[in-house]
């Protein structure tokens, strides 16, 4: 199936503590793969096993994954007080009144919103708990991630069946028109010869020659083989379970390529404003690639 490069996924895991691990995975079209964790400091460490999960899932693509760790109300307080700290600031409150010739009690409370006094807990990144709860909650944003990549994957897909249905019915056009090109060609010398007042047998050795040099310089039976081979394999890559955006990348460049060939050998006069139509369809294909992985 196809899977669309741009995406978004959520996924959240409750702790035994009240503490909650919400992960938001987004991503937009990038030829290679880029991933970039943005994780509370304390859970960096987490970052590796992470890697791998994201990486397991997404072949390319620039990808941003965010972690944020919020604490339940009704589970307590998520603090804890930096004693060595508190206990060092009321001395020298105590001692600073004493000196200004105050009474020596101090309002503790009233440090507390100094900066290091109230802590929160830190999560031991070393705990099974934490690290299960964070490849749970990756592993759930990763699946609502590729639900949605997979909607959009399957939106393209249909978009590029109707455009290639376009080009095969433009392909037939011009393997019509250039089917009889070197019978076209061979009246072609024989009407000039005529003209000229040139007597010549039609199985003359000389005349086969050149009808044979026309023919081969106009003759774009193997730009129509190759095209027709490109279509049935970028209708395979569309129905393949492996990502397939590269290869549909690759094929595109080369469909191009033998149209542009095809146009500039055909030598019969309807074939340019077919070949001018099919190549502007191609460069709506190419567009579209560049949004599946």
């Amino acid at each position: 199936m196809l899977l669309s490069m741009t995406g978004f996924g959520r996924g959240e895991t409750l702790c035994s503590d009240g503490r909650k691990l919400t992960i938001q995975i987004s991503s937009v079209n990038r030829k290679q793969l880029e991933i970039r964790f943005s994780l509370p400091p304390d859970m960096s460490a987490l970052e590796i096993p992470g890697r791998k999960l994201v990486a397991g899932e997404i072949s390319r693509g620039a990808v941003q994954v965010r972690c944020s760790v919020t604490a339940d109300s009704s589970s307590g307080c998520n603090a804890e007080v930096n004693c060595a700290l508190l206990d060092k600031l009321i001395r020298e409150s105590r001692a600073a009144r004493v000196r200004a010739n105050l009474a020596p009690e101090v309002a503790v409370e009233s440090l507390f919103v100094l900066p290091g006094v109230l802590e929160n807990r830190k999560s031991d990144v070393e705990s099974p708990e934490l690290t299960a709860a964070f490849e749970s909650a990756l592993t759930a944003a990763l699946r609502d991630y590729r639900s949605m990549r997979t909607r959009e994957g399957e939106v393209l897909k249909n978009d590029l069946l109707a455009r290639i249905q376009k080009l095969e019915n433009w392909h037939s056009e011009l393997e019509t028109m250039t089917s009889a090109y070197p019978e076209m060609a061979k009246q072609r010398i024989l009407a000039r010869l005529e003209n000229e007042k040139l007597p010549i047998l039609a199985d003359d050795p000389a005349l086969l020659r050149e009808v044979l040099f026309y023919v081969d310089k106009g003759d774009v039976t193997e730009e129509i083989t190759r095209l027709t081979s490109h279509f049935q394999q970028f209708r395979s890559f569309l129905e393949s379970a492996e990502p397939a955006g590269r290869n549909l990348d690759f094929l595109a460049q080369e469909m191009f390529r033998e149209i542009t060939t095809l146009g500039n050998k055909a030598a019969v006069s309807g074939a340019s404003p077919v070949v001018v139509a099919f190549k502007a369809e191609m460069e709506k294909i190419r567009e579209q690639i560049q949004n599946i992985e």
